[in-house]
This record gives structure tokens, C-alpha cells and sequence, in this order.
């Protein structure tokens, strides 16, 4: 099981400026183009703070940000 990580610590955009579909994995993280599920990237669970509660965010990302963020 993976642990999940501290939004601070991944180096993600706050998931308060995204758009709905960026939130829910339809579209990437960065870049806004919509992920079809045999390419998208999962950048495993993060720590999000929901209205005072604890919540899990399931980030995902396209292949060429994905390789952006490698380097």
C-alpha cells in the first residue's frame, strides 16, 4: 500500500486553483489536457485539508508532464 504524501511535499499545484477536472483526474494537474485512462499518470495519494477534515486527492498527470517533472 502506498503511503500517501504531503501536498507540500510533491511539488503539486494547490488543488484549490484547479478546475474540477483536474481534481478528479479527468484532466492533468499542470496542464489541463484530458487524460485518457491508458496514459494518464497516477502520482499516487496525497494529504489534502477539506473543510478541517483529513482527505485523500488521487493526482494523475499526461505523459509529457510526467516527464517534465522527471528531469
Amino acid at each position: 500500500m502506498t503511503t500517501p504524501v504531503p501536498i507540500a511535499e510533491a511539488g503539486l499545484p494547490d488543488p484549490a486553483t484547479l478546475s474540477g477536472a483536474q481534481q478528479r483526474g479527468v484532466h492533468c494537474v499542470w496542464c489541463s489536457v484530458a487524460l485518457a485512462n491508458g496514459t494518464a499518470h497516477d502520482l499516487g495519494p496525497r494529504h489534502v485539508d477539506a473543510h478541517g477534515t483529513s482527505a485523500l486527492w488521487f493526482p494523475r498527470c499526461c505523459p509529457s508532464c510526467r516527464k517534465g517533472q522527471e528531469q
